[in-house]
């Protein structure tokens, strides 16, 4: 089967670059047989194998620097320097140089599979239009980050509708095994992002995500003025876009924190990258809104134009939106607009239940 020997070659791969952990591998192993969404999450290196094969009319679009790993369970909520609350992607693990389409295909293929698992009635032919018209209203105007204060009333509601209990969250957090050795560099980048006066600091290895299980996560957890505190390091290496594709010359290395810098943004101060690891707080009010959780149509097509929107956010920072404006327009002549997009989702989310069912017959 094509997806076990990918996923073999894959893991190898990375077990190269970092150390893995197992058990949290063979977890991955087993929720991707929970759904196909499931399964897309968890196996972008399988994706970007794919999609230049399936997909070859829209890999000569204009090149951007993208998300990758881009999926409707992508996106959340964080605080900027103003306090303020603010909703977009949330995860960059497998940033890279991509062709702008690949983004937008892979992020309407996850939310056709998302609302099909949860029996949302939006068709696939619905799904690509908001998400596209989110991304060219976007484009036209420029970018704008979402501010969910002032402007943004609809997902407002909905993502503080989402906001997670705080005394259940922290429960979680503090119910974590604890980490018997960690590494003086994650410490000491851990320890310099938490607030000056913390106390009682405990280091915790936490599991979480799908596509990145089996790397290391520490959350260092502590006191500070009466309530707890926390940071999180995830280790990192390139996109899996370079395994499935080498570079000739040098790797592009991690492009984390570049992306989400050079994007049209408002940023979250305390993310970092140090060294291999990305450092961010964890809150109960950095959460993201689900598919799942939609109650209408009319919700359900705000967020996947808001989705769209945000997308063109990212790619913003890296390419001109003539560009992507004129490949698009090059792409829509003579049909629907979304049309190229939803012909594209359909086919890869053929192979992602084709394969999540290759993948569910294993033991």
């Amino acid at each position: 089967m094509i997806i076990r020997k990918s996923t073999q070659q894959y893991e190898t791969w990375l077990q190269a670059r970092m150390p893995v952990l197992a058990a949290d591998l063979d977890f991955k192993h087993q929720r991707m047989k929970e759904s196909a969404f499931s399964f897309l999450r968890a196996t972008f290196y399988r994706w970007a194998q794919a999609f230049p094969e399936l997909c070859d009319d829209l890999m000569a679009a204009p090149l951007v620097l993208g998300v990758g790993d881009l999926h409707v369970e992508n996106f959340g909520t964080w605080r900027d320097t103003e306090g303020r609350l603010i909703w977009g992607i949330n995860d960059f693990d497998e940033a890279c140089r991509i062709p702008y389409t690949l983004d937008l295909t892979r992020l309407a293929t996850s939310a056709h599979l998302a609302l099909e698992a949860h029996a949302l009635d939006v068709s696939a032919d619905e799904v690509c239009k908001e998400i596209l018209d989110g991304y060219c209203e976007s484009l036209e105007r420029g970018g704008r980050p979402f501010v969910l204060s002032e402007h943004n009333s609809i997902l407002r509601d909905l993502a503080q509708e989402r906001l997670k209990d705080p005394a259940r969250f922290w429960n979680t957090l503090l119910s974590l095994p604890n980490v018997e050795i960690v590494p003086a560099d994650v410490r000491k980048a851990l320890e310099r992002m938490l607030p000056e006066g913390v106390c009682h600091v405990q280091f915790k290895l936490r599991r979480s995500g799908l596509g990145s299980l089996g790397r290391r996560r520490i959350v260092a957890l502590g006191t500070w003025c009466g309530g707890c505190v926390a940071r999180e390091a995830k280790e990192l290496t390139c996109s899996a876009w370079e395994w499935a594709w080498p570079p000739r010359g040098k790797s592009a290395g991690i492009a984390y924190e570049e992306v989400f810098q050079k994007a049209i943004r408002c940023l979250d101060p305390c993310t970092k990258l140090k060294g291999n690891w990305i450092v961010r707080r964890l809150a109960p009010d950095c959460s993201r809104i689900e598919l799942a959780s939609l109650s209408t149509k009319r919700d359900t097509a705000k967020l996947l134009r808001a989705m769209g929107a945000e997308t063109a956010n990212i790619h913003l920072g890296s390419q001109d939106p003539k560009l992507l404006q004129a490949d698009l327009k090059f792409r829509g002549r003579a049909r629907p607009d979304h049309e190229w997009l939803h012909k594209a989702a359909l086919k890869m989310a053929d192979l992602v239940r084709d394969e999540w069912r290759e993948w569910s017959k294993s033991e």
